[in-house]
């Protein structure tokens, strides 16, 4: 297994959730601050908007426009101009929270959600994830998911990978050209780890942010894990970017369960070459 070691880009957030990189910038929303921000390379870092209810998943329609999630209201905004509006309200459709999405290159939506109430202590419940279409409706995409979180499209868009957090797998689909997906299966088992956010490379991996363990791993179809970042703190989500594309972005937290639940601001951004 290869080490790597991660640097920091720029810290001082409160939980850095869902990064993009897109536009030569990087996207990420703190969760517990309520704002969608863009990040140079630098580290240099603006608000791109204040999205009530959480935000969290980020994906870009095929023209451009910033979708992102926000959790509580159950909503996919839509950003222009630093304004926000509704792109599809899916609050009488899922079952918990919204949480990370991914959008393909028609401009379809696949988001996931928690399936319960999370912070109100509830028992943990299979849950759906949905098809936003770009014509609007909303449909079942896939059933039964434990805590859908980040998910990927690959193999030029033959696949999508979605990481089920309680249950420590990644889950694959095969989708069809109208985005419909089947043949579920185990893509990877990671046997106690946590997947949180997802990325995959140009070889078809998939790096992981294992919340609990303090890791974010590459992993191959079937299980190995082939290279690893670890510190002290939580894993959040990943993405690869820069100009070339070889650079891994990390969204982590360094701070206990309580300095986060008290929201300090302990979140940041690493990044590595891979």
């Amino acid at each position: 297994m290869k080490e790597h070691q991660a640097t920091l880009v720029a810290d001082g957030f409160i939980f850095l959730e869902a990064p993009r990189w897109f536009d030569n910038r990087l996207w990420v929303s703190d969760v517990f601050d309520s704002k969608l921000y863009v990040v140079a390379e630098d580290g240099t870092r603006s608000v791109v908007c204040e999205v009530p209810g959480r935000p969290a998943g980020i994906g870009f329609l095929p023209d451009k426009t910033p979708i992102v999630v926000s959790c509580a209201q159950r909503k996919l905004m839509m950003v222009s101009n630093g304004a926000l509006s509704v792109y599809a309200d899916l609050s009488d459709i899922a079952s918990g929270d919204l949480n990370d999405l991914v959008v393909d290159d028609a401009g379809r939506v696949y988001v996931g959600n928690f399936g319960y109430d999370l912070f109100g202590g509830a028992p943990i419940r299979p849950t759906d994830m949905h098809a936003v279409e770009p014509d609007g409706s909303i449909r079942v995409a896939a059933e039964g998911l434990e805590f859908p979180n980040g998910a990927v499209i690959k193999d030029d868009g033959r696949t999508l990978v979605v990481a089920e957090t309680w249950c420590s797998r990644l889950t694959a689909y095969d989708r069809a050209n109208d985005g419909r997906l089947s043949n579920r299966r185990l893509f990877a088992n990671l046997k106690g780890r946590q997947p949180d956010g997802i990325c995959a490379d140009k070889h078809g991996a998939i790096w992981a942010g294992c919340y609990n363990t303090g890791e974010f791993v590459r992993v191959v179809e079937g299980g190995e894990i082939t290279d690893r970042i670890r510190f002290e703190g939580n894993a959040v989500s990943c993405t690869l970017g820069g100009r070339e594309g070889n650079t891994l972005y990390c969204c982590v937290y360094l701070g206990s369960d309580e300095q986060l639940q008290a929201r300090q601001p302990r979140s940041a951004i690493l990044k590595t070459e891979i």
